[in-house]
């Protein structure tokens, strides 16, 4: 039985704990906050998607960063076996849309509390306003690599341990604990971090008129978003659903998800300065589908203004300014427009055009793009290839994909397998 200290009681960090005691460990679990899950109260809005019914296959698709890396941990301990850890400690869940897994009761506290029955079950000391200011490690030798030896809490008691067990979080949402520590401790064991990024995050955008449309919803549109030469036919990111506007830009599910793809853009150093996103607001239909949809429209509103004849297409918020955009005089008879106004009328509801300027910071990221290099670290253990006896577990990680529960079961999975992996 070895000595075990996990720091941070997050989703990684709590399932670390519990993987590692259910493993016969003693385990010791720090968090810095006043309460475990300070993060997971604030996921999905309250209610916690706490992962996504996909297959294998569906699931790894939508993993953005270094999805290779996670396959022992996802089929280590993957969706399934999530659902069933938090039914057997308590919390049913339900599936929604999108494969999206909820508890049935709506409230994200109730993952937490199963959690916390779990850690109560095997036995974990958790420690409550404790964080982790320096890891303890023995000095490399011409013959020994790194050793973990403990950690030196912010009171100055150095603790012991065999094993350590780093999942503090990245950088998203740092009112909740997630500041960059972790990277810093990472630091001290030798390890390097790659830039970080907020990703899952809303987009700035030029356009003033997006600000005319907040708080407008649109659902079953579809986006594309091309970085630099937007001449490529091929967008980096393509996407189906549900969108925001706000006073500075976009956001929603999709926009979230693309924004991974820019951020990830970002990190690589492409150009990145011109970047477009084209709204599709009826991807149902192709151009002439939706021409003679138009033009069937025109024809039962032919003697009023052109302004007026457009509400079976669009929400009242929208109107004024798809009038605008498209130079036609909102006055105009609508036996007055012209076919090939007309026609580039339908070019604009198909390619509605919106120029990033950036994303919003990561007081209002999702997650943390970025993080510990997955090259310094056994992707079978989650071990440190640098520092023997220290782990990895969740955000910290440069790993990450795109909405809809699919971050939260990277947590859990990594988590499980650090926790599961230390030796004794």
């Amino acid at each position: 039985m070895s000595r075990v200290i996990v720091a941070g009681g997050g989703a990684a960090g709590m399932m670390a704990a519990y993987a590692s005691a259910a493993a016969g460990h003693q385990v010791i679990l720090l968090e810095k906050n006043e309460k475990l899950g300070k993060k997971i109260y604030i996921t999905g809005k309250g209610r916690c998607n706490v992962t996504n019914s996909a297959d294998k296959e569906q699931f790894f698709q939508n993993i953005v960063t270094n999805s290779k890396f996670l396959y022992s941990s996802i089929y280590q301990f993957d969706n399934q076996a999530m659902v069933s850890f938090l039914e057997e400690y308590g919390c049913q869940v339900k599936t929604e849309r999108g494969g999206r897994i909820f508890p049935v009761s709506d409230h994200a506290s109730d993952v937490t509390a199963a959690l916390q029955r779990a850690l109560k079950e095997m036995y974990v000391d958790v420690r409550l306003k404790t964080e982790v200011k320096r890891l303890l490690v023995r000095e490399k030798t011409e013959k020994e690599e790194l050793q973990i030896q403990g950690v030196l809490p912010a009171n100055g008691k150095k603790m012991e341990a065999d094993a350590v067990i780093l999942a503090c979080g990245g950088l998203s949402y740092p009112s909740t604990g997630s500041d960059g520590a972790g990277y810093r401790l990472a630091e001290q064991a030798g390890h390097s971090v790659t830039p970080c990024y907020p990703a899952l995050v809303p987009f700035e955008v030029r356009e003033r008129w997006c600000k005319k449309l907040q708080g407008l919803s649109l659902r079953n549109v579809e986006i594309k978003l091309f970085l630099g030469d937007n001449s490529k036919p091929k967008p980096s990111y393509s996407g189906f659903g549900e969108m925001l506007f706000t006073h500075f830009g976009v956001s929603g599910p999709l926009i979230l998800s693309a924004s991974s793809y820019y951020s990830k853009a970002v990190g690589k150093a492409q150009a990145v300065s011109d970047v477009k996103l084209l709204l599709n607001l009826k991807p149902a239909m192709d151009e002439e589908m939706l021409d003679r949809r138009l033009l069937r429209d025109f024809e039962e509103n032919s003697h009023k203004a052109f302004k007026n004849a457009l509400g079976g297409l669009f929400p009242a918020k929208l109107i004024p300014v798809m009038v605008e955009l498209s130079g036609i005089d909102g006055e105009k008879k609508v036996y007055d427009v012209t076919r090939e106004e007309r026609r580039n009328f339908v070019r604009l509801i198909q390619n509605l055009p919106l120029t990033v300027t950036g994303t919003r910071g990561f007081e209002e990221a999702i997650i943390t793009q970025g993080g510990i290099p997955v090259s310094e670290v056994n992707p079978s253990t989650m071990e440190s290839k640098l520092c023997s006896g220290l782990y990895f577990a969740g955000e910290m990680l440069d790993i990450d994909a795109l909405t809809g529960g699919y971050n939260l079961q990277l947590a859990w999975s990594t988590g499980h397998l650090a926790g599961a992996s230390v030796r004794y």
